[in-house]
């Protein structure tokens, strides 16, 4: 079976390597920037495409005679290539952060008999998964709440971040306004709003803040209470507060000495410096979600934990193994039959199937992520 990977990434990277290990697969993967391709171990055997991305024709080009595609390239080109993947007649597994409802194409799988799983990483992606599975278990969901952060262990930027991905997709983490459901009813906030401080064992406490990563949960669940936070260091939100405010996160070009410029673009360079993940540099990825309701009369919660690190084995990032290995078993879970509904399909469609939850599951095990579930009566 012939797959292939959209972006030479952080993340793009140890998708295709993962995937290369499986003998039943013909991995290729594909990228604008020549410098990411040769960064690739050489004695993988995966097979370098250099093309831009950006041009729908060069996509339909280059996937005509394969299988299954990962779409990992930025956010920002994320709708317009699953779209063309889609028109191609091709089953995806997406980890884009695009911002454009991906239902928009529901019609259009459907019509070209196409699986596109979208939002397919960590959170979203996993948090769905999870949330969406005990919400089959319960009798009625009352709440979902998510937690989630990538962060690196020692907090010598003075952000006290750094990213394995695009940093203009974390950015939107800071800009996009935040969904969450509040007793039934969609309340739209600020993202960064909201703080509050959360002690986490083993790492001590950390801020959360109100972003977009509820995603398709709230238009897909019927639960009346649901919210996702993002994670980070104390102190991190008022920086960027400050920099939102202050207009370093706008796409509305101004003129400087006679030269006009997008402050984002100045800004996510800037930022990618100070941001980059370097040789040696450890990160670690935190979740937690807690799902509530009621099961034969009696409330429930199933709570979740992920704490994942680093892996100096491999070394691969979390945040890449935590991402990239949740699309690759869903990749292996589209590859062997076990899923074969057609349209645009969140994680939490597949949480309807046991079967389903438990291939990805036991298949992030064995690369050693771990979502350790407890239940409490309450």
């Amino acid at each position: 079976m012939k797959i292939m990977v959209f972006g030479a990434g952080l993340i793009g990277i140890p998708i295709a390597y993962d995937l290369a290990k499986d003998p039943a697969f013909d991995v290729s993967i594909v990228d604008i920037n020549k410098n990411n391709l040769d960064a690739i171990n050489s004695k993988t055997v995966i097979s370098k495409i250099n093309k831009d991305l950006s041009n729908a024709s060069t996509v339909s080009e280059v996937i005509k005679d394969q299988d299954i595609i990962v779409n990992a390239v930025p956010g920002f080109m994320g709708f317009a290539t699953l779209k063309a993947i889609i028109e191609a007649g091709k089953n995806v597994v997406d980890i884009t952060f695009l911002s454009e409802d991906p239902f928009k194409l529901d019609k259009l799988a459907i019509k070209n008999n196409v699986t596109a799983i979208v939002d397919c990483g960590v959170a979203p992606g996993m948090s769905n998964l999870l949330a969406g599975y005990v919400n089959t278990i319960f009798d009625k969901t009352e709440s979902i709440l998510i937690y989630v952060g990538g962060l690196p262990e020692v907090r010598e930027c003075s952000h006290d971040y750094k990213a394995v991905f695009s940093p203009i997709d974390v950015i939107e983490e800071y800009t996009r306004p935040a969904r969450y459901v509040e007793n039934g009813k969609l309340v739209v906030r600020s993202a960064l709003s909201d703080p509050e401080l959360i002690n986490f064992p083993g790492i001590g406490k950390l801020e959360a803040f109100n972003s977009d990563g509820l995603r398709t949960l709230a238009d897909t669940l019927n639960v009346p209470n649901m919210k996702e936070k993002t994670l980070r260091y104390p102190g991190h939100i008022e920086k960027m507060l400050f920099l939102r405010e202050t207009g370093f996160f706008s796409y509305n070009e101004i003129e400087i000495n006679g030269q006009k410029i997008r402050p984002i673009d100045l800004t996510s360079k800037l930022l990618f410096l100070c941001w980059e993940m370097k040789q040696g540099d450890i990160d670690f990825t935190v979740m937690k979600i807690i799902v509530e309701g009621w099961k034969v009369e009696k409330k429930v919660r199933y709570t979740y934990n992920l704490f994942d690190r680093f892996d100096e084995k491999e070394n691969i990032h979390s945040m890449a193994r935590t991402t990239g290995y949740t699309a690759t078993m869903v990749v292996r879970l589209l590859a062997e039959g076990l899923f074969i509904q057609k349209g645009i399909i969140p994680l939490e469609y597949i949480g309807k199937e046991k079967t389903c939850v438990d291939f990805i599951l036991q298949g992030l095990k064995e690369r050693g992520i771990f979502y350790r579930e407890t239940q409490e009566f309450i």
